[in-house]
C-alpha cells in the first residue's frame, strides 16, 4: 500500500502558502536543493505536477489546491496527536546541544522554533562550532548532544577524538555527498581557483585540500572564516567558492561544476548522545532532528 510522507506534505503547504521554494526552505530549515527533492518525490508518487510557476513565484494548480486542502487536514489530525500525548507528559529540564556552524542557519531555526513551542519547560543551550570542536577531549563533555560531521577513518578509531565513539551512543543520521558550493552567477577563475574556507580543523577544508593536491590545477585559498555567513559573504563578493555537505547548501549558494574540480566524496552526519541525565529530553530532541536531516 502506498503511504504519502507528512514531511513531504507539510513542504508542500509550506509552498503553497509562502509561494516560493526558498521562503519555505527558509521556514524549515532546508536547502532549496532538499526541498525540490521532497516536491519530486510527492510528484512521483500522485503521478501529477502540483505546481504552475508565474513569474518568480510558484502557485498550486488545480490538482496542487485539491491536495493543498487535504494535506492540512492530514497535517492538523498528526499535529493534535502529539499535542494530546506531549500534554500528558511534559518534558522539562536543559539540554546542551553542539552543532556545527554550517547546519545552525539551516537547521536551528526550524528546530529551535518548534521544539521550544511544544516544550516550553526545556532550556536548550546551544553552541555552534567546527565539529572537531565540539568532540575534542576538552569539550565534549560539556555537551549532552552533539550533531558533528565524521570521516570514515575517525568514526573507526573510537577514541573520544574527532569522530570517535569512546562516549555514549553514536548514530550515523545521514552520509551525504560533499559538494563544492559557490553564486551561480559568478564564473570561475580560467587560472587559479580561488577558495573560501574555514580554519584547519575543518573536516571540509581537509577533504578539499587533500583531493586539491591530487590534481595539477593551481589554487590557493582566499578567505577563511568559521562562520557560514562570513563564508556565504565572500562568496557573494567573488572572493571563492567553498565545500558543503548537500543537505546543508544554504538557499543562496549553488551546487558548482566545473572540469577542474574533483569529486568530494561522501561525509557522515552522526549524533553523539552523552547519556545525559534528562535521557527523555534528549530522545526527543533527536526525533526532531532526525526528522529533518535527509
Amino acid at each position: 500500500m502506498k503511504q504519502l510522507s507528512l514531511d513531504n506534505l507539510r513542504t508542500f503547504v509550506q509552498i503553497v502558502e509562502l509561494g516560493s521554494f526558498n521562503k519555505a526552505g527558509d521556514m524549515l530549515g532546508r536547502s532549496q536543493p532538499a526541498i525540490s527533492l521532497q516536491i519530486k518525490k510527492l510528484e512521483s508518487q500522485l503521478g501529477k505536477k502540483l505546481f504552475d510557476k508565474v513569474g518568480q513565484s510558484y502557485q498550486a494548480n488545480r490538482d496542487g489546491e485539491w491536495l493543498y486542502q487535504q494535506a492540512k487536514q492530514m497535517l492538523a489530525i498528526n499535529d493534535d496527536i502529539f499535542k494530546n500525548f506531549n500534554e500528558q507528559q511534559t518534558l522539562r529540564g536543559r539540554l546542551r546541544f553542539g552543532i556545527p556552524s554550517e547546519f545552525a542557519s539551516t537547521l536551528l531555526p526550524s528546530i529551535v522554533g518548534e521544539f521550544s513551542n511544544t516544550y516550553p519547560d526545556v532550556s536548550l543551550d546551544v553552541t555552534s562550532s567546527l565539529s572537531r570542536n565540539l568532540l575534542s577531549k576538552q569539550s565534549r563533555s560539556n555537551f549532552d548532544l552533539i550533531l558533528a560531521l565524521v570521516e570514515d577513518s575517525a568514526l573507526a578509531q573510537g577514541n573520544g577524538r574527532e569522530g570517535g565513539a569512546g562516549e555514549g551512543k553514536v548514530e550515523v543520521l545521514l552520509e551525504d555527498d560533499l559538494v563544492w558550493a559557490g553564486d551561480a552567477n559568478r564564473k570561475l577563475p580560467k587560472q587559479t581557483l580561488p577558495l573560501v574556507l574555514a580554519p584547519e580543523g575543518c573536516v571540509y577544508r581537509s577533504r578539499v585540500i587533500s583531493q586539491l593536491k591530487q590534481q595539477t590545477h593551481a589554487w590557493k585559498i582566499t578567505y577563511t572564516n568559521a562562520d557560514l555567513y562570513g563564508l556565504i559573504a565572500a562568496i557573494k563578493q567573488g572572493l571563492g567558492i567553498t565545500a558543503l555537505a548537500k543537505s546543508s547548501l544554504p538557499a543562496e549558494l549553488s551546487v558548482i561544476k566545473d572540469p577542474r574540480l574533483p569529486v568530494l566524496g561522501k561525509i557522515k552526519i552522526c549524533l553523539f548522545d552523552q547519556d545525559t541525565q534528562h535521557p527523555q529530553v534528549s530522545k526527543t530532541l533527536i526525533e526532531y532532528i532526525r526528522s529533518r536531516v535527509k
